[in-house]
């Protein structure tokens, strides 16, 4: 981890931010602001950014990479709740504001990189930040949302009409998920994702 300014790829890093759908609204000087308290963390396939049940938590900002959201039950069985890629976001807002543990973990996907700070201080900032607050909300109730529909479409539609609903919704993911956690994300064996495939049926 390190800060932005001391990173070798502060510029990149700093283009890439300002693309980001929370923060490209933003002025230059609040993105100065914010810097300050970021840092930088690149993640390999399978690193776990949060763990499901702690305290301590973080605001996440996705730069490169492809994140997953999680939850795990006392058997060990996961249930993947969403995807996350560049200019998106990853956060336990609902978590830190009802002070709970989180509900679910956070883990790289593939190989990601991603600028973090901690959850105090990005709650201070918002504070300080009206509009910056407001856009953030309503990107957190859209999440919840999103996640809701896709948990009643487990349910209510087939495994074609699963898939072709993440091809809709997602289509620039579908070819960089590996396709076991894919499957697992439409409640799929791997098996039954790669015959719809090969039936044509997708």
């Amino acid at each position: 981890m390190t800060s932005i300014e001391n990173h070798p790829e502060k510029n990149i890093i700093r283009v890439q931010l300002r693309q980001n759908n929370v923060l490209k609204g933003m002025s230059a000087a609040s993105h100065e602001e914010l810097e300050q308290h970021l840092t930088v963390v690149d993640c390999n396939k399978g690193d776990f950014l949060l763990h499901q049940g702690v305290h301590e938590m973080e605001q996440y900002f996705i730069l490169d990479g492809v994140l997953k959201r999680v939850v795990a039950n006392a058997q060990g069985k996961e249930m993947i709740l969403r995807f996350a890629a560049e200019r998106e976001m990853e956060t336990s807002y609902a978590a830190w504001s009802l002070k709970t543990p989180t509900p679910y973990s956070i883990v790289s996907v593939t190989k990601a990189r991603v600028v973090k700070l901690p959850m105090p201080e990005w709650i201070a900032f918002l504070e300080r930040h009206a509009e910056e607050k407001r856009i953030f909300e309503y990107c957190v109730m859209n999440l919840m949302s999103e996640i809701m529909a896709h948990t009643i479409t487990l349910h209510l539609l087939d495994a074609p009409g699963r898939v072709h609903r993440f091809l809709r919704k997602h289509p620039e993911l579908f070819d960089r998920i590996p396709k076991k956690e894919l499957a697992a994300y439409m409640n799929l064996s791997a098996e039954t994702l790669s015959r719809l495939k090969q039936r044509g049926k997708i």
